[in-house]
């Protein structure tokens, strides 16, 4: 006997059989019982998911000599006959090959006949959506119209393509995406039927791959049972399929969050060596990143809006790691990477490259990158896992003078002035800046307070000069930004309260000294803040 693909042997035969439909064929169990039936089904629906099954079972159950609570017997004669493809009055008709206006006619004129085996005609007409225009209106009338031994039932996977006209006249149902846990569950089941030894990690991967469609996942079971001896693991069923392991996914997403590009391309040059698909490991990367914003926007509800990519404890270790434009950036990265791959004849390249500014984001200039560097940084002021970066010691060589600072308030601070000295203006010890960098945080929002930080190499610092507060900026983009009416105005306030008196802010771009190109003064600006901090 000829072997039969797993998709088709387990094809279900009852509406009991239908995994994760149970909404869809409830109803229609009770239409046959209580014959409360429509003249015009349209299922709707994703692939796989058991719309052409149902149509099948309910060809069948309207026309069982024998019905079982809704379901059809399958051992009567019109039973037999409609599953073994031979009774003329039920016909399944695929419109992507015969979707013209005289197929529709043809189907029309013979639609008027009664039929000769069975108690209803029933024409299944698969991928509805494929019809043309014409064909679609020569259809519309016998759905309008129909006689009382004809059922109509349509299945597509694109209803936008559908006219109005069409689902005015049919009763529609939905079939949603089959869960994860529905599949796995119903895999196992299959696996025990056909004596394979199919582990609860394979299931759980197979059933992640399926997306919703059953028939993908015993399909994908089908192919790793023929392919692999002894127990079917989740290790072999990667092996099999040419795609990355969720822990290998999740060790090099790690590597891009330590920014270690040299372990992270070493890992993708091991697992392009074993031949993992490229763009399968970029899908991978992209779900596990889609998991970590939904974790990072609704810690709550998210571990149940999770794909399964990896599992929870990796998801929620990786969630604290990154920031959350971080992660926006990586997915936008990794969206563009993928979409370049049909036009590319080096998707190798393509991926390295996007491996090598996933960990490097101060290799990008642009908004996003700049973005996604300073909320790590505010994340990292927030938790309070940061160092400062040691100052670095002057040379001896180096006779430059020192940067002026604010000068500390002498430790007699009861001790009369001498009146003969050339006093500056009383100033606030060295803790000002530190203090009031810290309130001006507070008021302010991303990016702008981003640059506020409380360390020696910070792109933005204060001088005080008499009455003057010179804020220092390491490059023109913060100067830009911290050069603005609003943002000088909340400076100004805060200096006044602390000092007692009114204070000018003055905003200098000490990064135009010289004759440093624009792109150079970018660069600056991202050295200095790749060395504000330290992780621990």
């Amino acid at each position: 006997m000829a072997y039969q693909a797993l998709y088709r042997k387990y094809r279900p035969q009852t509406f009991d059989d239908v995994s994760g439909q149970l909404a869809v064929t409830q109803t229609l169990k009770t239409q046959i019982v209580t014959g409360k039936l429509s003249h015009a089904y349209l299922f709707t629906g994703s692939r796989g998911t058991g719309k052409t099954s149902c149509a099948k079972i309910l060809a069948k159950a309207v026309n069982c000599l024998h019905p079982d609570n809704g379901n059809p017997c399958n051992q009567c004669e019109a039973c037999r006959a409609i599953d073994a493809g031979t009774c003329m009055d039920v016909l399944e008709i695929d419109a992507a090959s015969n979707n013209g206006v005289d197929n529709v006619r043809d189907l029309r004129d013979d639609a008027v006949y009664t039929p000769s085996q069975v108690r209803k005609r029933v024409y299944i007409v698969d991928e509805v959506h494929m019809l043309s225009l014409s064909a679609f209106n020569a259809l519309l009338k016998i759905i309008e119209e129909p006689p009382e031994h004809l059922l109509f039932i349509l299945a597509t996977t694109e209803l936008h393509k559908v006219p109005a006209t069409i689902l005015s006249r049919c009763q529609r149902f939905s079939f949603r995406r089959i869960s994860q846990e529905d599949i796995a569950a119903r895999l196992q089941y299959v696996a025990y039927q056909e004596n394979i030894d199919l582990d609860d990690g394979a299931a759980r991967v197979l059933a992640r791959l399926a997306d919703g469609a059953m028939r993908d996942g015993l399909s994908l079971l089908d192919q790793c049972a023929s392919a692999t001896t002894g127990e079917v693991t989740s290790e072999k069923v990667y092996e099999c399929l040419g795609i990355a392991g969720e822990q290998k996914c999740g060790t090099l997403l790690g590597f891009c969050a330590d920014h270690d590009t040299a372990r992270a391309l070493a890992l993708f040059s091991q697992l392009y060596s074993q031949g993992k698909d490229i763009g399968a490991l970029l899908d991978e990367l992209e779900s596990l990143l889609r998991d970590l914003l939904v974790m990072k926007t609704a810690p709550k509800a998210g571990l149940t809006m999770l794909s399964g990519v990896a599992p929870d404890s990796e998801v929620m270790e990786l969630t604290k790691r990154l920031s959350t434009g971080e992660i926006v950036r990586m997915m936008e990265l990794v969206q563009q990477t993928v979409s370049g791959f049909n036009r590319s004849a080096g998707r190798r390249m393509d991926a390295e490259l996007c491996i090598v500014e996933l960990c490097r984001p101060e290799l990008s200039l642009d908004a996003s990158a700049l973005n996604a560097r300073l909320t790590r940084l505010e994340d990292q002021l927030k938790s309070g896992a940061f160092v400062a970066a040691p100052k670095a010691q002057p040379k001896a060589s180096d006779t430059r003078e020192p940067e002026e600072e604010l000068p500390p308030i002498p430790d007699d601070s009861d001790a009369p002035p001498d009146p003969g000295a050339d006093v500056p203006t009383p100033a606030p010890n060295d803790s000002f800046w530190l203090e009031l960098v810290g309130e001006i945080r507070q008021e302010l929002s991303p990016p702008a307070s981003g640059f506020f930080v409380a360390t020696p190499t910070a792109p933005v610092r204060g001088v005080l000069r008499g009455d003057i507060l010179e804020i220092r900026c390491q490059g023109s983009f913060p100067a830009e930004t911290v050069g603005t009416k609003p943002i000088q105005e909340v400076i100004a306030r805060k200096a006044a309260a602390r000092l007692g008196r009114s204070v000018q802010v003055k905003v200098v771009d000490v990064s135009q000294s010289g004759n440093t190109g624009r792109m150079e003064q970018l660069m600056n600006f991202g050295r200095a803040h790749q060395d504000i901090v330290k992780i621990r």
